[in-house]
């Protein structure tokens, strides 16, 4: 056997992540010949594979998140990015396999109009729809979540401080000599009308928008700021390193490498306060 030819346990374990990806991909799709596999057999076979071993075998398979969670980041971040509908209406379908509920799905794509805009909102709400259409076995709640109570204002500043801490109040405070008016929105609308909504709990929340900020690569203060939000939330230094993790599979290697850096200081810095106190 020459140096390039893979050994028999190498090939074995090959094997291995294939049947575990598969099974688990089985699950998550529904289906027991999954599309992924026939849709890419007459023109990227490897890619079909290494969609199987890797993005399931080696990532989704890990522990440290649970499925619904797992789930429900896939659809944040494919939803923020914007640029994968089929992939999308794929994970929602997904989502509702593993155990999360059409309320939960909705609600995270509310939570999307924060970090990506209305339109990535809208877009993936549609998509939801489409995928809501096809499953009649999941039952509706046709009631609407019921709007926070209180002023807006005062709500948003109690929701902050609980999930963001000083780093919150250390953007508000930023922004008062330039934008008043648009700390007041984050107050009013972020915290006050979005955060404050009982379709997620906060934790949920968290691991959703640090989803979205890493496949979003474009705003590592901000990412900053929500993973300290996670972790005061009652998020663990493994729930942030594996949804960052996950995200190499659906933003690619370059976001999750920036974000796991930023998470890398976050870490640091709490170890820092931790000991100083």
């Amino acid at each position: 056997m020459t140096n390039t030819e893979p050994s028999a346990a190498a090939a074995t374990s090959d094997n291995d992540r294939f049947e575990r990806g598969l099974d688990l991909l089985r699950k998550v799709g529904g289906n027991p010949n999954p599309a992924v596999l026939d849709s890419l057999a007459d023109i990227a076979p490897d890619l079909g594979r290494l969609t199987v071993e890797f993005g399931y075998g080696d990532i989704l398979s890990r522990p440290g998140l649970t499925l619904p969670q797992r789930q429900l980041a896939t659809v944040s971040a494919l939803a923020a990015m914007g640029n994968a509908a089929p992939q999308l209406r794929f994970h929602i379908d997904g989502a509702l396999n593993v155990g999360c509920t059409r309320e939960e799905i909705v609600e995270t794509l509310i939570h999307v109009s924060v970090y990506a805009g209305f339109p990535a909102a809208l877009n993936g709400l549609t998509a939801a729809r489409d995928v809501f259409d096809t499953r009649t076995d999941i039952p509706v709640r046709t009631e609407s979540v019921p709007a926070p109570t209180g002023d807006r204002f005062e709500r948003g500043s109690v929701r902050l401080s609980e999930i963001d801490g000083h780093a919150g109040e250390q953007v508000i405070a930023s922004l008062q000599d330039i934008a008043p008016d648009l700390a007041r929105y984050l107050l009013e609308f972020v915290f006050g009308d979005i955060y404050s909504r009982t379709g997620l709990d906060l934790k949920a929340r968290e691991l959703a928008t640090v989803a979205m900020l890493t496949a979003l690569g474009t705003a590592a203060p901000q990412l900053e700021v929500h993973i300290h939000g996670l972790l005061n939330v009652g998020g663990t230094e493994t729930e942030v390193v594996e949804v960052i993790t996950q995200m190499a599979g659906y933003a690619g290697f370059p976001a999750a490498l920036n974000a796991i850096a930023v998470a890398r200081k976050v870490f640091a810095d709490r170890d820092s306060a931790r000991t100083r106190a």
